[in-house]
């Protein structure tokens, strides 16, 4: 998908992607938000940090740290309304609903996320291979 995502406008101050184009070959979705910021984050990030609960669980004790993603790939990302987009991913995982608040916000903290998700890898005893 790419393109531009025109819509109307939400009220108060929710940052929007104006732009998301998944680049396959390099594995990774790129996005260019209405307040400036352009990123680009890594198809094995969106995955780990999923928002579905089959990652995030029902609360923060339940998070499920998975490993073995080094691979992964975007194969779709498919609009849901005018507030988020659904990745399907080429290990069938397709149920995390991307909002534009919850990806700005993995953008804004895209390397604090990272550098946590190697801490619990390692504290698991899991890697990105397996």
């Amino acid at each position: 998908m790419a393109g531009n995502l025109g819509s109307p406008p939400l009220t108060g101050s929710v940052s929007r992607p104006v732009e998301i184009r998944l680049k396959r070959a390099e594995r990774v979705l790129e996005i260019r938000f209405d307040d400036g910021l352009h990123v680009t984050l890594s198809a094995e990030l969106l995955r780990v940090e999923s928002p579905s609960a089959e990652v995030q669980g029902h609360g923060p004790s339940q998070k499920t740290i998975v490993g073995g993603k080094r691979n992964v790939a975007i194969t779709g990302v498919e609009p849901v309304g005018h507030y988020a987009v659904r990745l399907v991913f080429d290990d069938g995982h397709d149920t995390g609903l991307y909002s534009w608040t919850y990806l700005h916000d993995m953008a804004s903290r895209q390397d604090e996320l990272w550098r946590g998700y190697l801490a619990a890898l390692e504290a698991r005893g899991l890697s990105r291979d397996r």
